[in-house]
This record gives C-alpha cells, sequence and structure tokens, in this order.
C-alpha cells in the first residue's frame, strides 16, 4: 500500500517531503566520502564541524517556529527551503574546513529552523484532529524518500569521480527547489488569532512552561533510541555480536521497510493528550525491550547472533514509531493553538540537545560497558516511559480552558 494519501493537501505535502528527503537520502549516503575523498577534509575534522553546526542550529529553533506562528507556514517554510538550495550548492565550493565550517552552519541553522517551521504547518494541514496522522503519513513518506536517495547515492559512491560527487550535491540542492515548488501548491495557512493577554508573553513563552518542558524533556530522553539505532547497533553488530559488515544495512534496511509499512497504522490511539501518553509509555517499555534483545547478541554464535540482530530491530522499530507519534502528539496537545509553532520549537530544542550528547553518550555506556551498558538504557527507556503518563496528568492540570485562552479557537487559519 502506498505511503502517499490522497489528493489534497496532505498529498501535496506528502510530494513536497518525498522530493525533500530524496535529497537527504543522497546527501546522507555520500557527504562523508565527498567531503573526505573529494573535498580532502579528515574525517575528524568533518565530524568536528558537524558537532559545531548541530549545536549552532539549535539556537533557531525556537524563533523560527515562533515565527510559524505569526506568519503562513507553508510561505515560510518555501522560503528556507529555497535557502537551503543555496546552502547545499555552496557544498560544491568547499574547498576547505573553515569554508566547510561555515557551509555546515549554515546548513544546520537553515535545517533546525525547517524542522520547527515543518512541525507548524503539519499541525496547519493536518487540523488538531488529524496532525498526528499528517505527522505518521508524512514519516512513512520521508523513510521511503531517503531509501530511494541513498539508493541513487549509490551509483555515485560506485564511480567515486569528481564528476559523480557533484552530481550528487547538485542533485541534493535541486530537490529543495522541487520541494519548495511543491510548497507553493498549498493554500495559504493564516496565523491564529493571538490572544490579546498572550501578546505581552509571547516571547520565551514555551521555555517558561516546566510541566511542558518535563513531558518534552521525556519524550527527549526516549529519543536517545534513534542514535541506537544509527550508530551503536552497526558498531556493536560487527564488533561485539561478531556479524558480518553487511548485517548493518540489513538492520538499517528492517528499520526502513517497517517504518514506510506502519508508520500510519501504529499512529491510531496518539490523539488526545492522556491517550498520547499511554502510547509514549508503551514505547519506552518497548524499546527496553529491544535494548535486552541487543545485549543477548553478546557471544552468540554468527547465525542465531544475526537472526536475534534482526528481531531486536523489529521490536525496536515498533518502539521508534510509537515514541515519534506520541511524542509529536504530546508536543501538539499541549501547546496553546496560537503558539503551536514556539512549542514545537522547544521540544525540537530538547530533542536536538538529545542527539548532541547521544552519541558520545550511548558509546560509552554500550561500546564500552557492554551488556550492563545495554541494560542501563533498557531500565532508562522504561523508567521514563513509565513516569510520562503522571507528567502528562501533571501538565495538562494547568492547561487553560478555551475561555482562558480569549477562546482562540483550535483550528483558526488550520484546513484538513
Amino acid at each position: 500500500m502506498s505511503p502517499i494519501p490522497p489528493p489534497g493537501p496532505l498529498r501535496t505535502l506528502s510530494l513536497a517531503t518525498l522530493a525533500n528527503t530524496v535529497g537527504s537520502g543522497l546527501w546522507l549516503a555520500g557527504a562523508a566520502l565527498y567531503l573526505t575523498r573529494d573535498v580532502g577534509l579528515s574525517a575528524a575534522s568533518v565530524g568536528a564541524g558537524l558537532t559545531v553546526a548541530g549545536l549552532v542550529g539549535l539556537t533557531v529553533s525556537m524563533p523560527l517556529g515562533s515565527l510559524a506562528d505569526r506568519r503562513d507556514p507553508r510561505t515560510l517554510r518555501a522560503v528556507l527551503q529555497l535557502c537551503q538550495a543555496v546552502v547545499a550548492a555552496a557544498y560544491l565550493l568547499v574547498g576547505s574546513f573553515p569554508a566547510f565550517l561555515i557551509v555546515a552552519v549554515l546548513e544546520l541553522l537553515s535545517a533546525s529552523g525547517n524542522l520547527a517551521v515543518r512541525a507548524a504547518l503539519v499541525a496547519a494541514v493536518g487540523g488538531p484532529d488529524g496532525r498526528v496522522h499528517a505527522f505518521a503519513t508524512l514519516r512513512a513518506v520521508a523513510n521511503l524518500g531517503i531509501a530511494v536517495g541513498a539508493g541513487l547515492a549509490g551509483f555515485a559512491l560506485a564511480a567515486d569521480t569528481h564528476l559523480a560527487y557533484q552530481v550528487l550535491v547538485a542533485g541534493n540542492a535541486t530537490t529543495y527547489l522541487v520541494s519548495a515548488a511543491l510548497l507553493l501548491r498549498l493554500p495559504a495557512y493564516p496565523p491564529a488569532p493571538r490572544p490579546r493577554t498572550a501578546v505581552g508573553r509571547r516571547r520565551g513563552r514555551a521555555l517558561r512552561d516546566g510541566r511542558f518542558l518535563a513531558v518534552s524533556g521525556a519524550s527527549a530522553v526516549l529519543a536517545l533510541h534513534l542514535t541506537v539505532l544509527t550508530l551503536v547497533v552497526p558498531l556493536w553488530a560487527v564488533t561485539r555480536a561478531g556479524a558480518p559488515p553487511p548485517v548493518v544495512s540489513a538492520v538499517l534496511l528492517t528499520n526502513t521497510v517497517l517504518t514506510v509499512l506502519l508508520a500510519v497504522r501504529l499512529s491510531r490511539g496518539a490523539n488526545g493528550i492522556v491517550p498520547a501518553a499511554r502510547q509514549l509509555r508503551r514505547a519506552g517499555l518497548v524499546l527496553a525491550a529491544a535494548m535486552l534483545l541487543y545485549a543477548a547478541t553478546a557471544g552468540l554464535p554468527t547465525a542465531p547472533a544475526v537472526a536475534l540482530l534482526l528481531v531486536a530491530t523489529v521490536v525496536h522499530t515498533v518502539g521508534d514509531l510509537w515514541h515519534g507519534t506520541a511524542g509529536a502528539g504530546l508536543a501538539y496537545d499541549l501547546a496553546p493553538p496560537d503558539a503551536v509553532g514556539a512549542y514545537q520549537g522547544a521540544d525540537g530544542l530538547l530533542a536536538g540537545l538529545a542527539r548532541a550528547v547521544g552519541p558520545a553518550l550511548l558509546t560509552l555506556v554500550v561500546l564500552d560497558g557492554g551488556v550492563p551498558g545495554w541494560l542501563a538504557v533498557g531500565v532508562l527507556f522504561a523508567g521514563v516511559g513509565l513516569a510520562t503518563p503522571a507528567l502528562a496528568r501533571w501538565a495538562l492540570a494547568t492547561r487553560p480552558a478555551p475561555e482562558a485562552e480569549d477562546r482562540a479557537p483550535a483550528s483558526s487559519g488550520r484546513a484538513g
């Protein structure tokens, strides 16, 4: 079954996402080799530059999310995609580390802001009752696009020539232009009217909402599982489980295929704060079970270890999908209707911090700690998952009624 939805705004947004993520797949698969083999940078300098750029990029998440509350998120995201096209093309001019660092910072600034604006646009297209479904649909489409892009990048990597790498970079830049053009086919989404009482307290509003940050922080901790799958599991599989390197591709392909097939189906039941919190609890427990399965591969013969790695990845993917939709549902439903972008920016900021610390933390805990490290991560995921419903009820207890928000309509400026 195709992940592309029926005709309408969500289909248009899905096609824009597909174009965008084909480029993401091209760049994710080819960036490291382009920058090291063609540009001539060292792997260490690429890693350091991306770390710095990633941390700098987090600074625009909230400002641009807030801007999406005051402007049409469709137009704002299209403008950001055009900026990303220019920055992506600028990699063709990189010939030194300072030039790479400048371009990488610009890339991560625009990408981080784009994520916050995208969240506001998804809320506008899906409406209050359909935004979690829209989020899940776009995630399935994104995984399909990344898989296609990574497959296309294989041709450039196989050729391993300067021209092939240049075509790869240009292809990535072009997909941003296609995505921007598709976004402009969407209708405009005027911002929700701002209650007069909220005008003076809008700036920094999300960062002052401690109860929202507690729930979002719990989701951010669970987001460490993304680093587990993309970094820790590949290294563990080869160095500790004794699996041959091609198994890494099988693990990632299993996750991608299941995401495309199951993302929409497993998004059900995440509408509303209490149901989403329960789903996040299930996600934490399932992810904890996956950590135990990964740990159990240590010391097994190769064939059983490979089989168990794949089973663990299936379990991991279910937890991953539940976490994604439940986390999105909580971030949307706990946000005031006139500040969805700002709250999504704060949520993205916390998730970005988790992505920043995840590689160093998890490689230390799991790869150096072995089986006890896996158990510790599993206990962390289970504990956070179990705590989430109580945190959500705590946050819900202080959510103002619509009348307290000057009757700001929840569906104002939103379209299905």
